[in-house]
């Protein structure tokens, strides 16, 4: 899989990820880094010990990575879960965390589609 192939499956948006990095070989570096970015199990942690501050900063991270790299679903899910953690407050809409996580694990998939290439 291409990178191109790979931000089309994501609905992301690679020229914006092109403007801010320059060149595809540095959007895919940092793209694969993505693979060890451990913000989406610090907010499942959190979650489950009810610690709604840190899952805050956890969502805020993810959604700070996502958008830096152009992933613009997950960015605009975890953008929204970030809103609803804010305050340290717990999400009103508990199961939004399942579209959060599926949108996460469509992104990694993809990423490890495009590292095997």
């Amino acid at each position: 899989m291409t990178l191109k192939e790979c931000y089309e499956i994501l609905g992301a948006d690679l020229d914006g990820a092109l403007k801010r990095l320059s060149n595809e070989k540095l959007v895919e570096r940092f793209a694969l880094k993505f693979l060890n970015d451990t913000s989406f199990e610090e907010l499942e942690k959190a979650l489950g010990d009810k610690n709604y501050e840190e899952a805050f900063r956890a969502a805020h991270t993810l959604k700070g990575v996502a958008a830096n790299l152009s992933f613009s679903r997950l960015h605009d899910v975890s953008a929204e879960f970030t809103e609803m953690l804010r305050g340290g407050n717990a999400p009103a809409d508990e199961a939004y965390m399942e579209i959060v996580r599926a949108e996460y694990t469509r992104t990694v998939e993809a990423l490890k589609q495009l590292q095997g290439a």
